[in-house]
């Protein structure tokens, strides 16, 4: 289990993480695309990742739109490995 961040702590990481915000107990960010083939084909790309490192996301999919929410479930909040995760994110999002 990993340490939650606090509110600073996390606010000091998302300086380093563009697009990304605080909601409620998690970090997120919204993605939006030319088409649904799009999105889907940037979500199978977070799938992977996500495996490789066995922390996944939230994903919420509206046609060309793509909500990513990360949390730490079984520490309870925001940690280094969701910081991590939204960095590795950023890094597979499009141009």
């Amino acid at each position: 289990m990993s340490t939650v961040l606090s509110d600073a702590q996390i606010q000091t990481a998302l300086q380093q993480l563009p697009g990304w915000r605080t909601s409620g107990n998690t970090i997120e960010r919204v993605f939006q695309f030319a088409s649904f083939l799009q999105a889907m084909e940037f979500v199978n790309h977070i799938a992977e990742a996500a495996e490789a490192v066995n922390h996944h996301p939230d994903i919420l999919i509206n046609y060309n739109k793509v909500t990513l929410a990360l949390v730490s479930h079984d520490s309870g909040g925001v940690t280094q490995r969701d910081v991590k995760m939204a960095a590795r994110i950023n890094e597979l999002a499009p141009g």
